[in-house]
């Protein structure tokens, strides 16, 4: 079965993701819908613990154009508290069930660190991308079972942990240091023969507003790595403070701002707002074809 948009494709690196018998084509840029089941996210943190309202907004987001449905059950905020792999599993199993029920052609991704919630979700319900905001520094075991399950990995960039990332980050080099980040990571993956990488800068991950808008600007220096990339600028602070707002007043700022990451190569935005974001996909599309 073959994700995928109906718009014209355009040549690119790395173009396809496999999920089993399905797969996540990426020959044009695709939107993936936030579902968060957390009671503590900057933005949407307890609005989807009912299960009956987060079926609601998966459909959305599915009829707006979503490709993939990332969900996750821990907050990754800056200064977020910790929860239990437990608690984690708790939460983050019986929605992933209940979507995969519900919507069983939907790809689905995972937003965890931990390689045991990873695998537990896909003897649960099969095949799914893993979001690992860690970059594997917070499980040892994250690759090697990435390898294992022959899964599709999200290698982000973060500098610290949740709960310090923010404090003060400083860089020599940004753009040489987050890409030395990423070739060392891939090398490893390679090794652990994990065959699909997306790369994802960690905007907000041990950056500040500067270097946020430093990585959007020189986004296209990822594509050395012929991997898809991934951004996820969903109503971020460094959106909501350039313009001096909220996170609920930032999604305009974010439709700019996806569009410009699109400018910069990305394949995947990561949204709360996915008609927005497809929109968005389809005026760049517009551009696109008129220079091919």
């Amino acid at each position: 079965m073959l994700i995928t948009q109906s718009a014209g494709k355009f040549l690119k690196r790395n173009s396809t993701l496999h999920l089993g018998e399905k797969e996540v084509d990426l020959s044009i840029p695709v939107v993936a819908g936030i579902v968060n089941i957390t009671p503590d996210s900057f933005y949407d943190g307890g609005k989807m613990e009912d299960e009956t309202t987060m079926l609601k907004a998966v459909e959305k987001m599915i009829v707006d154009g979503a490709t993939i449905i990332d969900v996750g059950a821990v907050s990754t905020r800056p200064g977020s508290g910790s929860v239990s792999t437990k608690e984690e599993l708790t939460r983050l199993l019986p929605a992933v069930q209940a979507i995969r029920k519900e919507f069983p052609d939907v790809a689905l991704s995972i937003d965890t660190f931990r390689s045991w919630v990873a695998v537990r979700i896909i003897d649960e319900v099969g095949p799914i991308i893993i979001n690992d905001i860690s970059g594997g520094t917070l499980d040892s075991k994250m690759f090697e079972t990435v390898g294992k399950l022959q899964m599709p990995y999200i290698l982000s960039h973060i500098k610290g942990t949740p709960q310090n990332m923010q404090d003060n980050p400083e860089y020599e080099d940004l753009i040489r240091e987050v890409s030395q980040y990423f070739a060392e990571k891939v090398k490893k993956l390679n090794k652990f023969g994990v065959k699909e990488v997306i790369l994802d800068p960690g905007f907000g991950f041990g950056k500040t507003v500067d270097h946020n808008f430093e990585l959007l600007n020189k986004l296209d220096a990822f594509k050395v790595y012929q991997l898809p990339v991934m951004v996820g600028l969903s109503r971020k602070s460094m959106i909501w403070k350039a313009l001096d707002t909220t996170p609920e007043s930032a999604l305009n700022g974010t439709s700019v701002a996806n569009t410009l990451a699109l400018m910069g190569g990305a394949d995947i935005l990561r949204v709360h707002d996915v008609k927005e974001a497809v929109e968005a996909v389809k005026i760049f599309c517009e551009i696109k074809a008129t220079i091919i």
